[in-house]
């Protein structure tokens, strides 16, 4: 697929190292160009480039900011709508300790609001930057889920073949209402990471007797 991911920080690093070792084309665009350009070289098929040549023929666009920046950046690539956008952000707060929002909407809801006509599917939001960065194999053969929520059922299946192809167990979780669900799910993991010092190589999965 051709994807184009917009932030150049820690979870951006990992979603380009996983997705092009997959063989995905990827380009990368963030507010510092240095940092787009340095996380690009380091990787095959990757380019740097800027917000205006970002969008072009992408098959997928992954918005890997701040949930407060999340909206201007992806406003500035273009026209999104029939667009797959993979929301991966949490709307934290200053200690990072908790959600601005929640319960009656979510990060992913608020963000579908602002850009009428994209397909929205919120993933990779409760994975921590260094698991992410490691791959999809945890100890005793598990592998990393990768939960995932949307609307539009053709840009989940989009969004299933991407975390498929980098070896990641793909979960559907419904609409994207339960995006409400997985950004508290990521608080509870960043607690247990840093508030409990269960560290960041862990991942929330769920378990089956079958």
């Amino acid at each position: 697929m051709k994807v184009t991911i917009v932030g150049a920080g820690n979870m951006s690093s990992g979603l380009v190292k996983q997705l092009s070792q997959a063989g995905h084309q990827i380009r990368v665009t963030a507010r510092d160009p240095v940092k787009a350009q340095a996380l690009a070289a380091q990787h095959r098929n990757v380019t740097a480039v800027a917000a205006n040549e970002a969008l072009a023929d992408a098959d997928v666009v992954i918005v890997a900011t701040g949930y407060a920046d999340a909206v201007p950046a992806l406003q500035v690539l273009g026209d999104l709508r029939g667009k797959t956008v993979i929301d991966i952000t949490n709307p934290l707060t200053a200690d990072y300790m908790g959600l601005t929002i929640g319960h009656t909407t979510s990060a992913a809801e608020e963000i579908a609001r602002a850009l009428p006509g994209a397909n929205v599917v919120k993933a990779f939001n409760t994975v921590f930057a260094q698991v992410l960065a490691d791959g999809p194999q945890l100890a005793n053969g598990e592998r990393v889920s990768v939960f995932f929520a949307g609307d539009s059922e053709s840009a989940k299946q989009t969004v299933k073949a991407l975390i498929d192809s980098a070896g990641f167990k793909a979960v559907d979780t419904g609409g994207l209402k339960n995006a409400r669900y997985l950004e508290s799910l990521a608080g509870l993991n960043i607690y247990f990471g840093y508030g409990a010092g269960l560290g960041t190589s862990i991942a929330p999965a769920w378990l089956s007797k079958a």
